[in-house]
């Protein structure tokens, strides 16, 4: 009753002139939350860590299959391929991503994840769905019984991916590298959405061109020579170099990139020495770094390694003791919607939806992997990935009024509205599907 009651007010905001499509969906929506519901319980009570989602993955294509998907299982080691094929027409992707993160859950709700793991740290932690995944995958299965229900309202081909592994940012790539466009239907469009701790529940939000950052890790071995802490004239203290490359990077986003093109270097971890009275041999850095075109990330990177070398140079040390710059071979790609698509595809959603509950919305330099299916064929798959809002209505008004503050994606506290995300964002993807792939003369 209680998901009745919210869909029911979800469509009040959008006004009694909501297209009739939009009510047929959300009474479909309104009759499946129930089970939807349990089925979001369910996930984020059992929440799994990147590359670890087999029991995610396993109930999710059993549920696939059932609606008469052909299921293929362990795509790029745990993700899921559902393919429904309708005729001709084109060829839409939807993907939701299933990891969970190493954060001991203290949401205080009923369902909250008790889980273990183990994560490439070695140190056991507890798992959550901290970033909401759960409502991703849940929203994911909804879609998939409208649009299979629906099957006589649309024509083409529809690909729905189950992604592992977003989190550490190599679940896209791993699918695509083992075969996700070669072994199953390329699409002609991508489209997913993330939920989102910044905006009310049910409202949507958008970014046409560059949405999320680049995402690059580097790691900066700084070398120096070690010595007592009371002759530091006979040392060469690794940990004075470190700190000057430290404050000269800072530079890199105020004097050398254009403030027009945004981007970020951000040192996240300086561990050096074990002693008072030691000056150790080296000191270890390690970055983040983000940026959104090829160019801009180029300039970082090599200005990055640039300043290493040039601050040991100017700290006396030899050539056999320059720092050592190491970016991880596998990087997050900047994701990019498709500008005319994303308009396109929006202005349906406030015919829809409402001129209230849709709104542009700013990039924003966190990652998020769904950009190599895009980046992967560029010239032949447009994409977009939007956010639902999902800060309970209680709390976005408290927080308004400066009486809270929201905890943010990844955070221990994160819950957010559930029902509201699940039922705006079904309706979302499936309505994209139907307006990308209609049977003609319908």
């Amino acid at each position: 009753m209680k998901a009745r009651l919210l869909i029911c007010a979800l469509m009040l905001n959008v006004g009694i002139n909501a297209p009739a499509a939009a009510q047929d969906l959300r009474t479909a929506i309104a009759a499946d939350m129930p089970d939807l519901m349990t089925l979001y319980r369910d996930l984020h009570a059992n929440p799994e860590l990147s590359f670890e989602e087999r029991e995610t993955a396993a109930k999710l294509a059993q549920r696939m299959k059932a609606l008469g998907f052909e299921v293929t299982e362990g795509v790029g080691k745990t993700g899921v391929v559902a393919v429904m094929r309708n005729g001709g027409g084109p060829t839409v992707l939807l993907r939701a991503d299933m990891d969970g993160l190493p954060v001991v859950e203290q949401t205080g709700l009923p369902f909250a994840s008790r889980r273990l793991a183990t994560p490439a740290s070695g140190v056991e932690t507890g798992v959550m769905h901290a970033c909401a995944h759960d409502t991703h995958m849940t929203a994911f299965i909804g879609a998939a019984q409208l649009l299979s229900e629906r099957k006589a309202e649309w024509q083409g081909t529809l690909v729905m991916v189950l992604q592992p592994a977003e989190e550490v940012g190599l679940g896209a790539l791993a699918m695509l590298e083992d075969g996700l466009y070669t072994r199953f239907p390329k699409p002609d469009y991508a489209v997913a959405f993330h939920n989102a701790a910044q905006f009310p529940a049910g409202t949507i939000g958008y970014s046409p061109g560059y949405a999320l950052a680049n995402v690059d890790s580097v790691d900066i071995t700084v070398k120096g020579v070690g010595g007592h802490g009371a002759y530091p004239h006979t040392a060469k203290d690794p940990i004075v170099l470190a700190s000057a490359i430290v404050m000269k990077l800072q530079t890199l986003v105020s004097r050398e990139s254009s403030p027009l093109d945004p981007a970020v270097v951000t040192v996240g971890s300086f561990h050096a020495g074990a002693k008072h009275n030691i000056i150790p041999d080296e000191a270890k850095l390690q970055l983040t770094v983000r940026s959104y075109s090829d160019e801009s990330r180029k300039l970082l990177l090599d200005g990055i390694a640039r300043i290493a070398r040039g601050e040991a140079i100017a700290a006396g040390l030899p050539s056999d003791r320059m720092p050592v710059v190491t970016v991880e071979d596998t990087y997050t790609p900047a994701t990019f919607n498709d500008p005319d698509f994303t308009q396109e595809v929006m202005a349906r959603f406030r015919q829809r939806f409402g001129e209230d509950r849709v709104m542009q919305v700013p990039s924003v330099m966190g990652g998020e992997d769904f950009g190599q299916f895009r980046r992967a064929a560029p010239d032949d798959v447009q994409s977009l990935i939007f956010w639902v809002g999902g800060v309970p209505q209680e709390q976005w008004q408290k927080a308004q009024r400066g009486e809270v503050e929201l905890p943010s994606l990844h955070s221990p506290f994160w819950a957010p509205d559930a029902e509201a995300v699940i039922a705006t964002a079904t309706e979302g993807l499936a309505a994209a599907a139907l307006d990308l792939m209609p049977r003609p003369g319908g």
